[in-house]
């Protein structure tokens, strides 16, 4: 396998970072030409400084200013925004590009990617939620491989390795339940924001942990596996697995299932979207059975945790429905991380401008970025009612 040029989109965030610790496992496999980050500049120059990439690009006008100053003694150049993000994904020394940007932001930039014919190593799911159809047509027209970072999706990828000719009867993507599984709606009136960040087994950024605490996360996992695996909704089902050790499993038609194992760590995924389809040697964590005697598992609870029913109606629904939901999801989410908003009224919230804004059945990329700005401004609206 020769060196592969890789361009890490949220460089500075859990999965950026971790992919970064594979580089540097595998510096004759991998080299960092392109890292980016948002607001955490600080991180971002160490990175620089570190990997030495042809260019990095950070999206927060302040800290362009710091990083393009810190680093003007460098070969490395500093790009802006949406623009840089564009350019950088079409640069000829990457040949894979990791996207690890939070929210919508990462559609722009794999559509620009896989037009440049590189490999998506995927870890923005909302990329696929905003507009799955037209993400994984261009995957099929551009020939390049979509390669699930998420554990459960990487999951549900690595059982379908060598089975390429048998159907998939059912994709059973697992959940930890999050903080505050088994609870009632009652008991979730007046949770707190730091309540709903203490996620009891993954360490992650603060957007996908409430995510994780309301099951919305799940929701749009549903979705992504839908466009990943090209299965119809009633083939995704979701089982809430508390100790995460598996990951997620298929079932084929003959009813032999296959599951993906292992501890709650997310480099062996990113490990595996790199190397794919080989499998490095490395010295993670390994998974004892001793560890775990009993492994658990439950019915997901739609009813208390309304955002997982309202992402499957939402796919159910088609068109630009599920652009809304994630839309939404994404402002309520801000305003409850800054006590502006109730964590039962995140849902209210959502299924109110799922109704508010118009259904478009067959969203061009432009109805797609139209869809998300009518739908956050329609929710900052509801949300100062």
């Amino acid at each position: 396998m020769s060196k592969k040029g890789i361009a890490i989109l949220g460089a500075t965030g859990s999965v950026g970072t971790q992919a970064l610790d594979v580089i540097r496992a595998f510096p004759d496999k991998f080299e960092a030409v392109v890292l980016t980050c948002g607001s955490n500049g600080d991180l971002l120059i160490k990175q620089a400084l570190e990997f030495k990439p042809k260019s990095v690009v950070v999206t927060d006008p302040i800290q362009y200013k710091r990083v393009k100053e810190a680093l003007a003694s460098q070969d490395t150049s500093v790009l802006f925004g949406e623009e840089g993000l564009i350019e950088v994904v079409q640069y000829a020394e990457v040949s894979i590009v990791l996207n690890a940007i939070v929210g919508s932001a990462g559609l722009k930039p794999t559509v620009t990617a896989i037009q440049s014919r590189k490999d998506i190593a995927l870890a923005n799911k909302e990329t696929l939620v905003v507009a799955g159809e037209l993400i994984m047509s261009l995957v099929k027209e551009y020939g390049v491989n979509m390669l699930p970072v998420d554990s459960e999706h990487s999951a549900i990828f690595q059982c379908l390795v060598g089975e390429d000719q048998n159907p998939i009867e059912k994709i059973y993507v697992t959940a930890s339940g999050g903080p505050f599984r088994g609870r009632k709606r009652g008991e979730l009136l007046q949770v707190t924001k730091a309540e709903a960040l203490k996620h009891p087994n993954w360490s992650m950024g603060a957007k996908i942990t409430i995510d994780s605490a309301s099951l919305m996360n799940k929701g749009l996992e549903v979705i992504e596996a839908k466009w990943l695996f090209d299965v119809t909704i009633d083939q995704v089902d979701v089982i809430v697995h508390p100790e995460s050790i598996v990951h997620s499993l298929v079932q084929f038609k003959d009813g032999s299932m296959k599951a993906q194992m292992g501890v709650p760590d997310m480099k062996l995924p990113i490990q595996y979207a790199l190397t794919y389809p080989d499998r490095f040697e490395n010295n993670f964590d390994r998974f004892n059975f001793m560890d775990y005697p009993t492994l658990h598992f439950e019915k997901a609870d739609m009813e208390t945790f309304r955002n997982l029913a309202l992402a499957y109606e939402t796919l159910r629904a088609g068109g630009n429905k599920s652009c809304i939901l994630n839309a939404a999801n994404e402002v309520v989410v801000g305003a409850f991380l800054e006590d502006n908003i109730g964590f039962l009224e995140m849902s209210d919230v959502i299924e109110q401008t799922l109704d508010k804004v118009e259904f478009i059945a067959n969203p061009s990329l432009e109805d797609y970025m139209e869809t998300d700005r009518i739908a956050r401004l329609i929710t900052k609206e509801l949300i100062k009612d």
